[in-house]
């Protein structure tokens, strides 16, 4: 049993199928949709993607989805869930994959004695929400964005589109703190600005105003930003209440070891809601690395989860973002073990960030131009010591890196970071378009960014179509 049919929920089912079709999986979801990518909103909101653009493939199985059904509690000792019509269902194995909620911060001002959230006042997490923001567009005329990292870059992109004055509001002190440091952070808010965004940093928000509807957000220094719509994209917490209430181990998420088995012996975590050994993703690659060991497990394979790597590579405002491991060292912490490679360029909106300890790469950050992003991975991700000339990975066409050619592509290099695709991977699938690469090996499925790596792939490597064969020639 499953209960979440988000993306880690949905990609565990399918892994599972895959490796064992007869098993019977029962999914709870409390969304009413088929599971979608949660990724591409963004897009959805932005009028760029229809809703059936971004669902997720299913694969074959027996598979009942009871879609649109919340499980409101967890019986461990009879190995029961009940669910909100009242059935009560039984399990063998459990699989907790509820994910996150969307974060509302506690101002004055933001909802009702109802609890209800002011009139004009939307989170952004499911594609209901961004229909209900992309109505409220229609009559708006300034939308405040709560929120500076990247969903809340990302929505600030899709109300644009809607025609709408756009100001984000952050209380850090620069634009999305969790994968850029402060050079990058700046020069990204040079990009936001440039679209005509407002941008509002280092103090958070305190209350909404307004009486039937809201009329602005008032910030804790004081500053008031008008707005007749406000989006809040503040953050996620972990969905851990039906864990908590049936008594397994949570901390701020829940607890799981490396078999991603909770304290039950009968009942798993993946994704967003999991804490493991202290770690909790927020990102899509561990979550589905997540699911594809625990369908091995599960399935009598032998496997186990040590941790991921924080690669992440995204777009921010249609800027390419690239961060991995740890970016937080400066230039004045060079010397010794240390290295610290950066450039930046504000009017054009780059900045890339190299970190190097003992000669191997332990963090970076490519901003608004990812032609290294290929090498730079590849060493993050192996570890393997540098030679002494390091600028070849932060400008391309230096020393042994060339721009990235989809047709010298090594066949190990990553193409798809979320779903961990080499080129070689893609090559040898035979496919002829991004669709069918997306159906056999699951590149551009997460964040899309490699979409264009792909197309470039199978412009060099499609298989010729096959002539039909003459028909045999008989004497008379």
């Amino acid at each position: 049993m499953v209960v979440g049919n988000g993306m880690a929920g949905a990609r565990f089912v399918d892994e599972l199928c895959k490796r064992d079709p007869a098993t019977l999986v029962t999914v709870f979801g409390a969304e009413d949709r088929p599971a979608y990518n949660r990724i591409l909103l963004s897009d959805v909101l932005a009028g760029k993607r229809r809703h059936d653009e971004i669902a997720l493939t299913e694969a074959p199985g027996r598979v009942i989805q009871r879609l649109g059904t919340a499980v409101r509690s967890i019986d461990l000792t009879a190995r029961t869930v009940l669910a909100a019509d009242g059935a009560t269902t039984p399990y063998d194995a459990l699989v907790l994959a509820t994910g996150s909620t969307a974060l509302i911060p506690p101002v004055q001002g933001i909802a009702g004695s109802d609890g209800l959230l002011l009139g004009g006042v939307h989170v952004f997490r499911t594609l209901d929400d961004c229909e209900a923001i992309s109505a409220a567009a229609g009559k708006a005329k300034v939308a405040a964005v709560v929120g500076g990292g990247l969903l809340g870059l990302e929505a600030a992109r899709g109300l644009l589109q809607h025609g709408l004055q756009v100001e984000v509001v952050h209380g850090m002190g620069h634009l999305m703190e969790t994968q850029l440091d402060p050079t990058g952070g700046a020069v990204l808010r040079r990009a936001v600005e440039a679209l005509g965004v407002g941008v509002h940093l280092g103090s958070f928000a305190s209350g909404v105003t307004g009486g039937r509807s809201v009329t602005g957000v008032r910030l804790a220094d004081g500053r008031h930003v008008a707005a007749d719509l406000v989006v809040l994209a503040c953050g996620i917490r972990p969905q851990v209440d039906l864990a908590r209430a049936a008594g397994l181990g949570v901390g701020r998420a829940i607890l799981v070891d490396d078999a991603l088995r909770t304290d039950d012996p009968h009942v798993f975590a993946i994704g967003e809601c999991a804490q493991h050994r202290d770690q909790v993703y927020g990102l899509v690659a561990p979550a589905w690395e997540q699911a594809a060991v625990l369908a091995d497990l599960l399935t009598g394979r032998v496997a186990t989860y040590t941790g991921s790597r924080r690669v992440t590579r995204l777009k921010a405002m249609d800027l390419e973002v690239a961060a991995m491991g740890d970016t937080t060292p400066e230039l004045a912490d060079c010397g010794g073990e240390v290295e610290v490679l950066s450039y930046a360029d504000p009017v054009r909106h780059v900045y890339k960030k190299l970190v190097v300890r003992n000669g191997v790469v332990t963090g970076a950050i490519l901003l608004g131009d990812l032609s290294t992003a290929g090498p730079v991975t590849q060493a993050f991700d192996r570890a393997t010591p540098l030679p002494a000339e390091r600028l070849h990975l932060l400008f391309s066409g230096l020393g042994t890196v060339a721009p990235v050619d989809p047709a010298t592509l090594a066949d190990d290099a990553l193409v798809c970071t979320c779903n961990q695709v080499t080129a070689g991977a893609i090559r040898e699938s035979g496919c002829r378009t991004v669709a069918e690469v997306a159906l056999a090996t699951r590149a551009s499925t997460g964040c899309g960014g490699c979409r264009g790596l792909v197309e470039g792939l199978l412009a060099c490597t499609a298989p010729p179509r096959r002539s039909r064969p003459e028909p045999e020639r008989r004497s008379a």
